[in-house]
């Protein structure tokens, strides 16, 4: 099961257009008029229609009969930015735990599923959500609706200490594994450990960190379970072989009686402010060092922050990009490079990585990554690279929501612009600042975003596994 994804599944995942790039490397494109440009991004649409019941749970429903089939994708707003220090991995650890059967289904979750035919089943966790998805034939729908009605409604009194102790083992396991992996969770800990303050709901690790999952008891997790996962903070979509007038029918006949929880407060936007670009050099069991620099920047919703997701694309998205260009292909400095945003809900995070060949002095690429970002934001990209970039991040989106469900898919597009944004539609806003983009607005997002407070950690060989930041987490200025 995919826990915890790190990439965000709408269009400002300039990481998504990688499938691309070996397409579209090298090709000319002329640049589109901006009435085009227009007629193209309205041409993108899904269409839907919604409800929402007295408890408060939201319902997207989009019709789509190609197949008796349903995507059902329920999206709870609530991630490990809720938590608190001291009390770190719980969502996460309820995402384990919600499949483990609930009071009317003692059984694992996908069992049922599985005897039906479902497809594309998963979970996932991040900062700011929880989802549950999978897509079922129409026959099926109803099991679907009871199985996730009686999780949402009926979990508790099928957890017992027995089953917190076997998910807390399993997830610490899955920690373990994460953090021994090569440039695993560890390293990435450490770099948000860095970037962001103690306290902010970005400084710790989803999953948690082991003293916090060890520390938590039967009613710790009872009590997180109760104040948040109510309907009033989900949104439920159901795509595909589906009508407003049947959703509606069934939607309240299996979760019209779960009562309301707590409210989640939304958080605002919290993008740290640093003054100065720090540095840390570590060791790790890796097999080549790596780079990795990054900065705190706009939060999802942004219009700058789909022009960041625009950026990362020239800079480092695809095997044309600039940073690929000279490090990869000319210099012959690096093995591998990338940039790519990681779009969350109070500050989104943009990230430069490169892997160094071996003999090379990891300090020049860093120099000729820092000259090829201030080259970018000074001259500004080309007609060429914006359109380049364009057409693959639009490509990417339209190829997901070929879909309904699945990640980026139609159910999943829909899903997320309602928990994060409140419109089921806001992809169209998003698709429209990516196609009236202008170089004179990527120069702009560049040096409004990118300049002085980056952090870069650049991970060693070594013989010792890197390990954890100190509790003082101190940094040392760039030199």
């Amino acid at each position: 099961m995919n826990r915890m994804e790190f990439r965000p599944v709408r269009l400002r995942a300039a990481t998504l257009a990688l499938a691309l790039s070996a397409t579209l490397a090298g090709v000319a494109f002329a640049p589109m008029p901006v009435h085009a440009e227009a007629a193209q991004a309205a041409s993108v649409s899904i269409p839907y229609e919604e409800f929402t019941l007295p408890n408060g749970l939201r319902v997207i429903v989009h019709t789509d009969r190609k197949a008796p089939v349903v995507a059902v994708n329920l999206w709870y707003h609530v991630g490990s930015k809720n938590e608190t220090p001291g009390r770190t991995g719980f969502a996460h650890l309820f995402e384990h735990l919600m499949f483990q059967g609930s009071e009317n289904y003692r059984g694992e979750f996908f069992e049922p599923f599985e005897l039906v035919g479902a497809t594309d089943q998963n979970g996932t966790t991040n900062q700011d959500r929880t989802n549950y998805f999978q897509n079922v034939p129409t026959s099926a729908l109803d099991l679907a609706l009871w199985m996730e009605s009686d999780r949402m409604g009926h979990l508790l009194g099928a957890i017992d200490q027995k089953t917190l102790d076997e998910q807390r083992g399993v997830v610490q396991n899955e920690k373990r594994q994460g953090d021994n992996q090569p440039y695993g969770r560890r390293i990435l800990g450490r770099l948000f450990e860095a970037l962001y303050p103690p306290g902010h709901p970005y400084s710790w690790q989803t999953i948690g960190s082991m003293a916090d999952l060890n520390a938590a008891t039967l009613e710790d997790v009872k009590t997180w379970f109760k104040s948040w996962y109510g309907p009033n903070n989900a949104v439920l979509v159901l795509a595909g072989d589906i009508d407003v007038a049947t959703a509606k029918e069934k939607v309240t006949k299996y979760f019209g009686d779960i009562p309301a929880s707590a409210t989640l407060p939304d958080m605002k936007t919290n993008i740290p402010k640093r003054a100065q670009d720090t540095r840390e050099e570590i060791g790790d069991r890796v097999p080549q060092e790596r780079i990795y620099r990054a900065w705190a920047v706009a939060e999802n919703g942004t219009d700058d922050a789909t022009l960041l997701g625009i950026l990362a694309q020239i800079l480092g998205g695809s095997a044309s990009s600039r940073l690929d260009a000279r490090l990869v292909h000319q210099d012959k400095l690096a093995d591998n490079v990338g940039a790519s945003l990681w779009d969350s809900e109070i500050s989104g995070t943009f990230f430069v990585t490169a892997d160094v060949k071996q003999g090379v002095d990891a300090k020049k690429v860093e120099a000729i990554i820092d000259e090829e970002l201030k080259r970018l934001i000074e001259q500004g990209p080309t007609a060429e690279e914006l359109e380049q970039a364009r057409t693959a991040l639009r490509a990417a989106f339209v190829r997901g929501i070929e879909r309904i469900g699945g990640f980026g898919g139609k159910s999943d597009v829909l899903a997320a612009c309602a928990v994060f944004e409140g419109k089921p539609d806001c992809y169209k806003r998003e698709l429209g600042v990516l196609m009236r983009a202008t170089p004179a607005q990527i120069q702009a997002v560049g040096r409004k975003w990118l300049g002085t407070g980056s952090h870069t950690l650049l991970v060693k060989p070594s013989e010792t596994p890197a390990a954890a930041l100190p509790a003082s987490r101190s940094a040392s200025p760039a030199g």
